[in-house]
């Protein structure tokens, strides 16, 4: 099946790898959901979910594995089988499994798509600020080196939709937690904006800072989608726009 706007990682040829990532067209939930929202735990029609479940895994190749995201850094390997329903939380998953699907579910956070230049193991993390800070990236990169014996540089990367500089006003507290003074931070990050009754806030630039992060750990080939959930609500769910909304997933196998 073909879902329209199914977006590609727009890297080099990867002998094997499939990705993909959903856009908010071709399911068939409705209201806040519609259409193609592929959430269970946010208010949807649990067949209507099912359905757009089945449809994305068609146009995908292979059905994703989800993870139970708790906005951390933690990892785990999937080998496929029933050994995978019950996973612990986690935000970020890779495999080295022909078939087996690492899949993350976002709404404004930062969907990120890894493989081997091979094609011989893949990965996808959930990545939020609070991931983000914590770690998920570097920790995702080294559980793919340790587990297959490659090189961070061996890695090729992609960032998906998000939350946009434009949109991701944050305080701080956010500053604070990627090491950043909130009288100085770096302007490429963080640029200060100041609220109506002059309270100091701060625009994020998230995919920069997964960039940074990423590169930082070694991978050098890292590529971006460029689009904010936020600010396209024809193609996206976006958490922070609309609170009740539905969820993409973003999804990566071995063919």
């Amino acid at each position: 099946m073909n879902l329209p706007q199914l977006l590609r990682p727009d890297w080099p040829a990867l002998p094997g790898v499939i990705a993909g990532m959903s856009s908010r067209a071709g399911g068939v939930s409705v209201g806040p959901f519609a259409s193609l929202n592929l959430g269970g735990a946010v208010g949807d029609d649990a067949a209507a979910v099912a359905e757009n479940c089945a449809r994305f895994a068609a146009a995908l190749g292979a059905r994703p594995v989800w993870l139970q995201q708790v906005h951390g850094s933690r990892v785990v390997r999937l080998h496929g089988g029933a050994a995978d329903a019950a996973l612990p939380p986690a935000d970020a998953a890779w495999s080295s499994h022909p078939g087996v699907a690492c899949g993350v579910l976002v709404a404004d956070c930062l969907p990120v798509l890894m493989a081997l230049r091979d094609g011989s193991a893949v990965a996808a993390a959930h990545a939020g600020w609070r991931g983000l800070a914590a770690g998920v990236l570097e920790a995702t990169v080294q559980a793919l080196c340790a587990g297959t014996g490659a090189a961070p540089r061996d890695i090729v990367a992609w960032l998906g939709p998000c939350i946009g500089p434009r949109q991701f006003e944050v305080g701080a507290d956010v500053l604070a937690a990627f090491g950043q003074a909130p009288a100085a931070p770096d302007v490429a990050l963080f640029v200060s904006r100041l609220r109506s009754d002059g309270s100091p806030r701060w625009l994020a630039h998230l995919p920069r800072l997964a960039r940074q992060r990423l590169q930082d750990a070694g991978v050098e080939l890292v590529s971006e989608a460029g689009a904010c959930t936020v600010e396209d609500a024809s193609s996206f769910f976006s958490f922070r726009r609309d609170g009740i909304t539905g969820r993409h997933a973003a999804a990566i196998w071995r063919g």
